[in-house]
Formats: structure tokens, sequence, C-alpha cells
């Protein structure tokens, strides 16, 4: 299984930006799928998750009313939205896959992973 993640790049503080990730096959469909991120220096942490049945979602506390994760089962694409963006949300943000249905915070609940897409934020 291979994800991808595209639609990063270079936007301005108050911003937004969507970011999409897509499967080689669909696995995803019966798995949670979540959206990490990683800064210079500093170590990958948790974005946001949703459940293989768009319910229930799981987000981290500083990007709550920010974010919002959705998913395409046509299409096997689950989304970010990210909105209001600061430039503490710059980094490489990496959608992964997770064992079971239900979306968690738990990186090591993730055994699949994408390449990664950089969100710079400019203030």
């Amino acid at each position: 299984v291979q994800l991808q993640a595209f639609g990063g790049g270079l936007v301005q503080a108050g911003g937004s930006l969507k970011l999409s990730c897509t499967a080689s096959r669909r696995t995803t469909s019966n798995n949670a799928v979540g959206w990490f991120r990683q800064a210079p220096g500093k170590e990958r942490g948790f974005v946001a998750a949703i459940s293989y049945r768009g319910a229930p979602t799981h987000y981290a506390d500083a990007v709550k009313g920010r974010f919002t994760i959705s998913r395409d089962v046509a299409t096997n694409t689950v989304y970010l939205q990210m909105n209001s963006l600061k430039p503490e949300d710059t980094a490489v943000y990496y959608c992964a896959a997770a064992r079971g249905s239900i979306a968690t915070s738990h990186y090591t609940m993730y055994n699949y992973w994408g390449q990664g897409t950089v969100v710079t934020v400019s203030s």
C-alpha cells in the first residue's frame, strides 16, 4: 500500500490550504486515516484523524476549530482543510493509514505512511 500526500505550499498567516491523501488501493476504505506533522528539529506529532466511516474524528488541541479532516469514500481520498494558518503550523505533513477503523492519535497504531508534503506559513 502506498499513500501519497499533496497540496502543501507557501501561504501567509491567516490563509488556508487543503491537503489531500490518496492510497494506491482501497485499504484505507476500511481503516482510519490520520495526519501527522513534523516541524524542523521536532518530533512528528498528531494533527487529526478520521474513522473509516467518517466519524468519529479526532483533533490535536492546537488545530481544533481551524482544521477539518474529511474523506471521500468514492475516490478513497482523505482531506485536511487548514484555515487560519499560523507560522507554528509550518511542517512536513504526513498522512497515514491505521491498523484499526477508529480514529486515534497514537502514532504506533499507524502502519502505512505517505511521503509527506511541505507546508510553510509566513508571518
